[in-house]
């Protein structure tokens, strides 16, 4: 295990992806995809898990298949189906598939959301046989040179009946990512936000301090709602009310508690 500080399926097609690199994530990345090793990513909402993704699909110059996973997937969902056209039925490629034949990557996102019967179609790809069999078509398929299953999920979630099975886990080189050290996330919010550095610095500031209300809260305030946050202030958007949207209300519905995260956001822009 390695700490880093730090639906539909879409393929990427953005030419360009930022990311500012917090270890040597990048590294160990190339080394998994150079052994073909699948790769496990731990990490909390909103840390750079789905943008650390894009980024190495980009470097490495592979095609990448996002699937967001929710207990409705299906195992077909992933592999494909037969669909019924003007000429008949016809088979369709999932985005498994697809990443399986084409050398792509293929990232399921908070995969302990998918049902265990589903993800236990993973596990030929994600040992050295590398292979993926469909049983419609009775194809058996070997992965394309350059193919690597990414998989991330968030631990806090977890619990006895959504946690990752540990004959899949154990499958995957696991990495850690957790948010970012101040420096770095004050680069982050600069680059993605568009603003200057002390606003940057108010904001990472305010997101420390709000981040020690954890065990009040479900869910700290991430790095992407720092990034909100930054974007609407740029526009013009006052900044208490933008740090109620972006951030107290997203983080609690309990009224009390998002007041109190208010009082906690006054103490940094109630002179602004």
């Amino acid at each position: 295990m390695v700490l880093l500080k730090s639906v539909a399926a879409e393929e990427s097609t953005a030419d360009e992806v930022f990311y500012q690199s917090q270890g040597n994530e990048v590294s160990l990345f190339e080394y998994a995809s150079m052994h073909n090793l699948p790769v496990l990513i731990k990490g909390p909402t909103g840390c750079g898990k789905t943008r650390f993704v894009s980024h190495m699909a980009k470097k490495l110059n592979r095609p990448l298949f996002t699937i967001a996973c929710h207990d409705d997937l299906t195992a077909a969902d992933l592999v494909g189906r037969h669909l019924i056209g003007p000429n008949g039925t016809y088979w369709q490629d999932g985005p498994l598939t697809r990443a399986v034949r084409e050398g792509g990557i293929c990232y399921l996102d908070e995969i302990v959301e998918a049902r265990k019967d589903t993800t236990v179609v993973l596990h030929p790809l994600a040992d050295d046989r590398r292979i993926l069999p469909l049983e419609r078509t009775g194809e058996v398929l070997e992965a394309a040179p350059g193919f690597m299953l990414v998989v991330s999920y968030n631990p806090g979630y977890q619990n006895l009946l959504k946690g990752m099975k540990a004959s899949t886990r154990q499958r995957f080189v696991a990495l850690r990512f957790a948010y970012p050290e101040p420096e770095i996330e004050q680069k982050i919010i600069m680059k993605e936000s568009c603003i200057e550095a002390p606003l940057a610095k108010k904001l990472v500031d305010l997101g420390t301090a709000l981040r020690r209300l954890e065990n009040d809260l479900d869910e700290v305030a991430s790095t992407r709602l720092l990034i909100y946050a930054g974007k609407m202030i740029s526009s013009g958007m006052p900044a208490l009310d933008v740090c109620r949207c972006c951030l107290a209300e997203p983080l609690s519905d309990d009224l009390v508690m998002v007041e109190a995260l208010m009082d906690v956001a006054r103490l940094f822009f109630d002179a602004d």
